[in-house]
């Protein structure tokens, strides 16, 4: 008989996630739930949260997959030049070595859940932005109100 091991799940909640704006003129922000540093494997999770009008920059990896799970909102997914509507509820997942960037062209924000594995660095690239923080919007989307409330 062999022993066996429990291990002991991380949990987060959205006051733990760290945001970050890549550079001061993106129009989206990235919250980071799980990444090499707080997770210790190799992938990026995170809530990506995109203003009216916002879109990624045209983009690829090497050898990550990249899934987007819209949460809330519509927009336009890009990859090697096929547009497709997205809308919440849908996944989306891109290929290593596909140029792909995501749109929102609602009248509200923009919320996927973004998985990238293997990380390709991508964690390291939004910590290296700019702290900022989830509003009352972001919190009532991530059904987490509360956490804006004094203790």
């Amino acid at each position: 008989m062999h022993a066996t091991r429990c291990v002991i799940p991380v949990i987060k909640s959205p006051k733990d996630y760290q945001v970050y704006r890549i550079s001061p003129h993106d129009s989206n922000r990235l919250a980071i739930i799980f990444d090499t540093a707080n997770a210790n494997t190799s992938l990026t999770c995170c809530i990506e949260i995109f203003d009216v009008g916002g879109q990624t920059p045209p983009n690829r990896h090497q050898w990550a997959v990249e899934m987007f799970f819209v949460l809330k909102g519509e927009g336009v997914a890009i990859c090697d030049g096929k547009n497709v509507r997205i809308q919440a509820g849908d996944s989306l997942l891109v290929p290593p070595t596909g140029t792909h960037l995501i749109k929102n062209t609602g009248n509200n924000r923009l919320y996927t859940l973004t998985v990238m594995v293997p990380n390709e660095d991508f964690s390291e690239l939004i910590r290296s932005g700019i702290p900022v923080e989830l509003d009352a919007e972001d919190m009532a989307v991530l059904g987490r109100l509360d956490a804006l409330m004094p203790c």
